[in-house]
């Protein structure tokens, strides 16, 4: 398991965000996270990490940056941090963490919880949410690890419809890291959010297999919310527009989580979409007007917008739907 690491020179800064900085390093598509390797800057030597682009892994197929040899040796740790994240890793660095000196509710007092296996569904979920209620976002393991590569996370922020991002497990670099999603939704409560919605980050970790896939993340957020006096709400990932066998109609992957859900849950269905006779645990919910209320969110999934795959987005829309009900 090599890394495949090479040598360049910052070409061109593209895009500098909160957190996540776009670049070009010799002229390739790159990335830099700034409070892992230092701020980047044109004429910088930079050692990249080319594995993803050079297995041609779509979405992810791009350059990281691993290191910076211009102005990213001996950086210091951030203030007050001595756990890490990535422990043992080549990356490993110290972050304060929500469980040293937050308060952590010993239940969740019913609080909704939407629980989605993929990163595309967060937008239209938070949107069925909805404004004028605190929402936090958790992002799990088993997809893109960086909360800060999410784009549409940061636009939710902007919005108003998620406030905070807080990072789990193993992700990274959100507004705050938990060691795990038990901790994560115990802070959230305590902290006075009304709904947190679950999901791992960009793309996902995927083996064509029943329970090789990053979006087994939903069972494991819907079972802790429900140990934890939690509403789990499972947002059904139904796709009318995917070429592959195992996720038309609804998903292989939504099927594995129902079965690893062991707790208390409720599936949301988008009323007006024909349910497969298996899913007979269902609460239909009416989301009329759901292009409306994501009008201007990042939507898209494997390529498919609103128009291709309008099931697909209006399914994660029903599980805010619903979640909000339960705070009503």
């Amino acid at each position: 398991m090599p890394l495949s690491l090479r040598r360049g020179t910052v070409t061109a800064i593209v895009e500098n965000l909160e957190r996540l900085t776009r670049i070009e390093v010799d002229g390739k598509v790159c990335v830099a996270f700034p409070r892992l390797t230092g701020p980047v800057e044109v004429g910088d030597e930079v050692l990249v990490n080319v594995q993803a682009r050079e297995l041609s892994l779509g979405s992810g197929g791009f350059d990281i940056v691993y290191a910076n040899l211009t102005r990213g040796l001996g950086l210091e740790p951030e203030a007050g941090a001595h756990v890490m994240t990535l422990p043992y890793s080549p990356v490993q660095s110290a972050v304060p963490f929500v469980e040293e000196d937050g308060a952590l509710a010993t239940s969740l007092g019913g609080m909704p919880v939407v629980c989605c296996s993929l990163h595309s569904q967060v937008g239209p979920a938070a949107a069925g949410v909805g404004g004028g209620v605190r929402v936090a976002y958790i992002q799990l393991p088993g997809g893109a690890l960086p909360v800060s590569l999410s784009d549409s996370v940061r636009l939710l922020k902007e919005r108003g419809l998620v406030e905070v991002a807080i990072a789990t497990g193993a992700c990274f670099d959100g507004d705050v890291q938990a060691v795990g999603v038990a901790s994560a939704l115990a802070w959230a409560a305590a902290q006075g959010f009304s709904v947190s919605v679950c999901a791992i980050g960009p793309g996902i970790v995927g083996t064509g297999s029943a329970l090789g896939h990053g979006g087994l993340a939903a069972a494991d957020a819907a079972n802790a919310a429900s140990a934890l006096g939690g509403s789990p709400v499972l947002a059904v990932r139904v796709s009318e527009g995917d070429a592959r066998e195992r996720h038309r109609g609804v998903s292989h992957h939504t099927r594995a989580v129902l079965e690893l859900t062991i707790g208390r849950r409720v599936v949301a269905w988008p009323a007006g979409l024909d349910p497969p006779e298996w899913l007979a645990e269902r609460e239909e919910i009416d989301v009329t007007g759901w292009q409306e209320a994501c009008e201007g969110l990042l939507l898209e999934h494997m390529g498919r917008g609103p128009e291709d795959d309008p099931w697909f987005f209006a399914s994660a829309y029903a599980a805010g739907r619903l979640a909000r009900s339960l705070v009503e």
